[in-house]
């Protein structure tokens, strides 16, 4: 498994702990809870990691970033 797939393991793991429903941009539902979290959703910059939704509007990036430890 590549560190970047280890790496959205264990935030999907985080995020799913804390309650956020987790989905990739091809399977796009806001409606489906809440709070949704988007893999890889594009934005005018490029896609980000994560985006967090509230009740369909966006509130939040998540970027990863390489484990220095």
């Amino acid at each position: 498994m590549s560190p970047e797939e280890q790496a959205r393991l264990k935030i999907d793991d985080k995020l799913t702990q804390a309650g956020w429903v987790i989905q990739d941009m091809k399977q796009l539902n806001l409606g489906a809870a809440m709070g949704v979290a988007v893999r890889e959703y594009r934005t005018d910059t490029g896609p980000a990691d994560y985006v967090l939704f509230v009740n369909r509007n966006a509130v939040g990036v998540i970027e990863a970033k390489k484990d220095s430890g």
